[in-house]
């Protein structure tokens, strides 16, 4: 953690950080020390010149010998940074020593905020019957049909339901800046992220292929084993390419607004199929279809990168602030521009959680000098 956010961790350490915080304590703790690194970060940032910092460290290296901050050292001795954190704070509360030299200088690129109306990202979503009828799906709202139920962060389909003669389809829509979990009824596990639609049978035939539709967007499947549907396979559609499993997990990012799909394979077997190639994807591999020119490749991926937005996570791996920008439009539900065309093209690498508000993720990458400064008005954000 502390190469991390010293910005010295190398890319295997950071998919070891990655890892690390899949279980749930081991985040809780990594979001506890990024608050205060955050808190770092940004005020020394607000404070702007070199001049500045020296002298706040001075003044924290007299406030060492107060019997206050001899009791937080022993507490947080293997977290120095931490010590920064308490000066910081008693500044606050105190103001600096007096300034014989004149008032502090104020960087003149800093963030501004005229009027923050962005909220972080949640479950919700809407569900389409097949009547035609919707009904929102949040937090906190539970509802039941005779087919489906929601405590209002997931759908639960009942598997004992049997199709009639003609299939009933529902769909589910995540908006931007929402994200849900939906089991079908052959007990296969979705996963939606924001701005996603994925269109499904109320109930399957058994020992028919199990057929849904990702009309677009990001989902994350663990589909049930054929062996348990007497044989029968698993396919997600999409308009430009066909995805046959027998059981496995795998991701699939089909946004509307790009112009590749990607197929990332966690475990098992699956076969990619287009109106030109068909190619059969090992675990850690992914499918680049480009539709420019119908044309697919496999590669070698990071399962842990390409999925850690199931797990709360923003994994930006040597992402550009143009690619990392679209990802956070949908999850904050945001327009971002930029100054200038080249900012669009920096690259930036760090893992960031989804629970942080938007101003904290920009003061991240504000504090490694890839950007000079942002400004926030209404729901559009400008990076320069």
């Amino acid at each position: 953690m502390a190469k991390y956010f010293t910005k010295q961790a190398s890319l295997s350490e950071l998919d070891e950080l990655s890892k690390w915080i899949e279980n749930d304590a081991d985040k809780e703790e990594f979001i506890k020390y990024a608050k205060i690194n955050h808190a770092i970060d940004f005020n020394m940032k607000k404070f702007g010149s070199d001049k500045s910092k020296k002298r706040l460290l001075q003044f924290i290296e007299q406030e060492k010998k107060a019997h206050k901050i001899r009791r937080a050292l022993n507490y947080v001795k293997y977290a120095a940074v931490v010590l920064v954190f308490l000066g910081i704070g008693y500044f606050f509360r105190n103001g600096l020593p007096e300034n014989k030299q004149g008032p502090i200088e104020e960087k003149a690129n800093s963030p501004l905020v005229v009027d923050d109306k962005i909220k972080v990202g949640t479950d919700k979503a809407i569900l389409t019957l097949e009547d035609g009828s919707q009904i929102d799906l949040e937090k906190g709202k539970t509802i039941r049909t005779k087919n489906v139920k929601s405590n209002g962060e997931e759908l639960v389909y009942d598997s004992s339901h049997k199709r009639s003669a003609e299939t009933a389809y529902n769909y589910l829509t995540i908006p931007r800046g929402g994200q849900f979990h939906v089991k079908l009824a052959d007990g296969t596990l979705v996963w939606l992220n924001s701005e996603s639609q994925l269109k499904y049978p109320v109930a399957f035939i058994e020992g028919e292929t199990r057929n849904v539709e990702l009309v677009y967007g990001e989902a994350y499947f663990e589909v049930s084993p054929s062996t348990v549907h007497k044989g029968a396979t698993f396919k997600v559609l999409n308009v430009s390419q066909e995805i046959e499993v027998l059981g496995t997990e795998f991701n699939v990012k089909a946004y509307k607004d790009e112009t590749n799909i990607y197929t990332t394979l966690v475990e098992g077997k699956v076969t990619i199929s287009t109106a030109t190639a068909k190619r059969v994807l090992e675990p850690d591999q992914q499918s680049n279809l480009d539709l420019k020119n119908n044309s697919i490749s496999v590669n070698p991926a990071n399962v842990i990168h390409e999925t850690s937005w199931r797990k709360g996570l923003f994994s930006f791996k040597g992402k550009s602030l143009e690619e990392i920008a679209k990802v956070l439009s949908r999850w904050y539900d945001v327009d971002i521009l930029f100054s200038s065309p080249e900012l669009k093209t920096v690259k930036f690498n760090g893992v960031l959680s989804k629970e942080e508000t938007i101003e904290e993720i920009l003061n991240s990458i504000l504090t490694t000098n890839f950007i000079n400064a942002y400004e926030i008005k209404n729901k559009t954000i400008t990076i320069k």
